[in-house]
């Protein structure tokens, strides 16, 4: 049971229907007949006090900067910080060499670390290919993807910190004997559900595709193509992660956590916060001192829970405190640009987007290079690196739920509709929570003559936003983050395949690590479905009717089998 301090007077947090809702069926201790035993009053306090271990002052700012919403670290350490054996870290990245024992003792980690409440991702290119040789038994290999689908029935049966079904990435290198069948796995809607996949590619494989080398060619026709029928898979730019990479001396990095943003080694995990960029406008203006101020307190209660994390394993803590790798990022930043009036495609937004990232990317760096608690280097450091306490620092993750509990927009994504239902999984049982949402900028904008943000056009949303926008955006994130962002594209269900080409070949050349596409109605699961009948479902080329059928003038396709 969490006790509040008696000689300190905390504020109250104020957490929307839905948030408590979330709050109590998600985040709250329960007591031994399952029953919520703490309030979120208390559940902040138990999760600051556990961070700054036991300084009641400190424990005092974390607090503040959480009932606030200025900051919110990422859920397992919301629901686990104070908690015998407490895991704490988001996301994971686990290594699957190519033996049964191996796979296995992968399988057994991604069970448990789903357990407490983590992500896994996987780089499943040392995996020999489908028919190959095994010389032990003189049988033949099933291949990758076969064993994904072993990962992905193991996620069915473990619920992630007991409340929701896991989340995993699947990389496979674009190079590897299997990649068609890899590009190919999530054709059948539901197939490995429980998996992002993504392409791991290299400039080389880039450079042989725009001078038309017929291998690289034809994956690559084979890659756009599914991205735009079912959204997966997306892409992960290898050489450009590498780039970026502090620590080239350990090796080279092939993988991610579920949503993209953190490439990390083998056994490395990494702990997410967020500052809500809503918090931060005053009087028309971004409020510079708060942010700055609330950077400083997020980064020191990052660092800290690297050192209080019970890890599951000890090949992951040795990992983890070699290169103290954190990921701070933002939410809020749709809810931002309404505020100040101004259009997410807009030169003005990604300039401004430019000045916050950069902002916090130098206050961090000079918090985690020169404070007290900050002299020495991580252990994995070495010279010609910036000398500073966590290898990397800034990250930009997708913020799902911690949104939904701070009361704003999701990441840098724009808002996805100005009124809209959203799904949410409300417990362990698998049940529901569907939330009506119209969002307050507008609304207020709706009844206040004098708002000239509508006719300004300033609500723009995810399908009223060109393709080259969200792309832009996210590359100027990027150039002031030390991890990745993690940002989906959002096209139209009549986007075709050459407009996914030119959305991954844009992102290729704007410096993103990743990149991502959902054309809508593109998935079952889908709350708004599109019914389009002037464009193919293979590839997205016109179709033409005539005597009650139709065929694809690009590819051929028909409905009829012609």
């Amino acid at each position: 049971m969490t006790i509040l301090p008696k000689d300190r007077e905390l504020i109250e947090p104020s957490f929307s229907p839905i948030a408590l809702k979330l709050l109590n069926e998600r985040y709250l201790m329960r007591d031994d007949d399952g029953h919520v035993c703490e309030t979120p009053k208390e559940m902040l306090w138990r999760v600051a006090m556990a961070v700054a271990q036991g300084k009641e002052m400190l424990a005092a700012t974390y607090y503040t900067a959480m009932a606030r919403k200025d900051f919110l670290p990422n859920s397992p350490t919301l629901m686990n910080a104070g908690k015998p054996g407490g895991q704490l870290s988001a996301c994971y990245v686990l290594d699957v060499p190519d033996s049964m024992d191996g796979i296995f003792e992968a399988l057994k980690r991604q069970a448990l670390i789903h357990k407490s409440g983590g992500g896994t991702g996987f780089n499943f290119s040392k995996l020999r290919p489908k028919g190959a040789i095994v010389s032990t038994t003189k049988g033949k290999a099933s291949g990758p993807v076969s064993f994904m689908e072993l990962f992905n029935t193991a996620t069915e049966k473990v619920l992630q910190g007991g409340m929701r079904r896991g989340a995993n990435m699947g990389i496979l290198n674009v190079d590897h004997p299997d990649i068609l069948d890899f590009i190919d796995a999530k054709a059948i809607d539901g197939r490995l559900s429980n998996f992002n996949i993504s392409i791991g590619v290299t400039d080389l494989f880039m450079h042989r595709v725009l001078n038309d080398n017929a291998e690289a060619a034809a994956i690559w026709r084979q890659i756009v193509r599914k991205a735009r029928n079912t959204g997966d898979p997306g892409i992960v730019f290898l050489d450009t992660i590498n780039r970026d990479n502090p620590t080239p001396h350990l090796g080279r990095l092939e993988a991610t956590n579920p949503c993209g943003e953190t490439p990390l080694y083998p056994n490395e995990a990494c702990n997410l916060g967020s500052i809500n960029l809503s918090n931060c406008v005053a009087d028309g203006e971004v409020d510079y001192n708060r942010l700055r101020f609330t950077t400083q307190i997020a980064l020191s209660f990052l660092d800290r829970v690297i050192d209080i994390n019970c890890y599951p394993f000890p090949e992951i803590k040795e990992a983890v405190l070699r290169t103290r790798k954190v990921g701070l990022g933002v939410m809020g930043w749709a809810d931002m640009l309404y505020k100040l009036g101004i259009p997410y495609d807009s030169e003005e937004a990604l300039a401004l987007a430019e000045n916050v990232m950069s902002s916090i990317q130098r206050r961090a760096r000079l918090c985690g290079s020169i404070g007290q608690d900050y002299v020495h280097p991580y252990p994995a450091w070495r010279a010609g690196s910036l000398r500073q306490r966590n290898a990397t620092i800034t990250c930009i993750a997708p913020t799902g739920t911690i949104s939904l509990l701070a009361d704003c927009s999701s990441g840098i994504e724009p808002v996805y509709a100005l009124k809209h239902e959203r799904k949410a999984l409300a417990n362990k049982d698998g049940e529901e929570m569907i939330f009506a949402f119209t969002h307050p900028e507008y609304e207020k904008a709706l009844y206040d003559a004098n708002d000239h943000r509508i006719a300004d056009g300033v609500f723009q949303t995810a399908y009223t936003i060109s393709p080259e926008a969200h792309i832009r955006m996210q590359a100027a994130f990027q150039r002031h983050t030390d991890l990745a962002v993690s940002k989906t594209v959002n096209l139209p269900s009549t986007a075709t395949a050459d407009d996914v080409e030119r959305v991954f070949l844009f992102a290729w050349m704007s410096g993103c690590k990743g990149v991502t596409v959902y054309r809508d109605g593109s998935k079952s699961g889908q709350v708004l479905q599109s019914t389009d009948t002037t464009h193919c479902p293979e590839c997205g080329g016109v179709l033409e009717h005539a005597e009650g059928c139709a065929i694809c003038k690009c590819c051929g396709w028909s409905p009829c089998g012609v």
